[in-house]
């Protein structure tokens, strides 16, 4: 029986890992998915806010930087699955997880700039 499984630089390298690995794989990155959903909802919201009412052209800035962080992340949870997936199937280490501090440092960022962003609309009022 012939492997149909799509992307085949995943399914076809090595063997069958255990289901429960897979699936846990699997669950890990739909939870990146989530994340990601989260982070592009908010920036919709933001940029919706700031296009509807007064407030400052710069929460747009941070919306669309929102909105940008979770297309990004949408693309690394992807990578990420097919690296451990693959891993998983030629019985190799696994791959240390990227996407999570590249997560932490551009919330970090993003919240960094927002409050100082924040602190400068407050002083001119």
């Amino acid at each position: 029986m012939a492997d149909d499984r799509k992307p085949p630089g995943v399914y076809g390298v090595g063997e069958e890992p255990d289901p429960r690995f897979s699936l846990a794989n699997e669950r890990t990155a739909l939870a990146w998915m989530r994340t990601a959903l989260a982070l592009v909802g908010g920036g919709v919201a933001i940029v919706s806010l700031a296009s509807l009412s007064t407030l400052p052209s710069w929460a747009a800035l941070v919306g669309a930087a929102a909105c940008l962080g979770g297309a990004v992340l949408a693309v690394r949870a992807v990578t990420a699955w097919a690296r451990v997936e693959v891993a998983l199937r030629l019985r190799q280490p696994l791959p240390a997880p990227r996407a999570l501090v590249a997560l932490a440092g551009g919330v970090v960022v993003l919240g960094a700039f927002t409050l100082v962003l924040a602190f400068v609309e407050i002083a001119r009022k």
